[in-house]
Parts: C-alpha cells; structure tokens; sequence
C-alpha cells in the first residue's frame, strides 16, 4: 500500500495509501450494513475496500485488473476460499470508472465507495492547488458521508465544498463520470443515486 501511494505521487496523484484504503473499506461495509446485507458480505466489501487500488504498484493504466490478481494472490494465501476470493477480485477489477461495472453487490458498494472519498486529507501539498483542478477540488471539500435511506431507496453523497476553492462547476467536470458509475452502482443495488453539495441536491 505504501509503494503504491508512493509511485502515484511521483506522477501527481492525490493520497491512494493506506488511509485512502480504510476509508473505503469503511464505506463499503457500511452501506452493505445499512441495506442489510450479511456480516460476512460486510466483511468481504471492506477487504475489497482496503486492497482495491493495489495495482497501483504496478502502473496506474489497469491497475483495477492487475490489482485484482495481485489481491487474489495474497487472499488465497491467506486462506480465503476461492468462491470469496473470485468475489473480491471482480469487485477489484470493476472498480474503476473507465472501465468498470457493478457486476456484483460487493462491486457495486466499493464503487460507491471509492467514488464517496473526495476529501481535503487527499492533497498532498497546497502548493499545486491554482495549477491541479483534482487537488484543489479535492482540497476544497471539508467533509463527505455516504447516507443510506433504505426507506427512500437513496444513496446520497453528502459534500460539503469551499466555492471559494473550486466551483461546483469544476467538481463536475473532472468527477462526472465517478458520480455516472455510481449511478449504475447504486441502480445495481435497487437504489437511486443523488449528490448534494452545500445542502443542495443535484442529482
């Protein structure tokens, strides 16, 4: 995990590390509990959620695939049975939003997931942010919560942003495609998708 950190910010990305991994795993344990899935699903979504980038340490194009199979490697050492193990690589796998799809529950939730951590502890150094759109994006977003509302059958990312950082304009234009993947994620799980930003709701 921490090569893999490492490596991304030799090339300018934000934190994909370990707390971005908690993060996620988090996340992906979470909402699969709130729509009531079971203890042992939880459990394999936040193992997905904390491994899901480790292709990284290899390069960043496909590291959703090759990331897959280095998972599947360490869980199969590890013991996990290979019906999981298939389970947590396809959710690996499909995880990016260039090429990825919610073939699975547990797809879908780290999906969600990974898409739901825009956050200011991302950023590396302030010094990039009039240059980089995805650091001062990111570093203009204080807090985010991934709200489930079985009743409703929503899904909300919840964004507070500084505007005086980045506009909700530019979180658009380089996150669109996160919130479209997260859509079909969230149609995946039989719920509807919404982003609120400031308390209000744009999609």
């Amino acid at each position: 995990m921490d090569k893999c950190n490492e490596y991304l910010g030799v090339i300018g990305y934000t934190e994909h590390g370990r707390r971005h991994g908690k993060v996620v795993a988090k996340i992906a344990r979470n909402l699969l509990k709130s729509l009531g899935d079971g203890e042992r699903a939880q459990e394999l979504a936040a193992i997905a959620g904390y491994l899901h980038d480790l292709g990284n340490v290899i390069n960043r194009d496909y590291h959703a695939q090759t990331g897959a199979v280095l998972a599947g490697q360490l869980l199969t050492e590890v013991g996990l049975p290979f019906t999981e193990t298939v389970e947590v690589m396809a959710a690996i796998g499909n995880h990016h939003e260039t090429d990825g799809q919610p073939v699975s529950r547990l797809a879908a939730a780290l999906i969600i997931a990974d898409k739901a951590d825009v956050h200011r502890s991302r950023v590396r150094t302030t010094r990039s942010l009039r240059t980089d759109i995805h650091d001062r994006v990111n570093y203009a977003v204080s807090q985010s919560a991934v709200k489930v509302d079985p009743a409703t059958r929503g899904i909300t990312l919840d964004l507070t942003v500084d505007t005086r950082l980045a506009s909700v304009m530019e979180y658009f234009e380089i996150f669109l495609s996160r919130m479209m993947i997260s859509k079909r994620a969230a149609n995946f799980l039989g719920m509807e998708f919404h982003l609120a930003i400031n308390g209000n709701h744009l999609l």
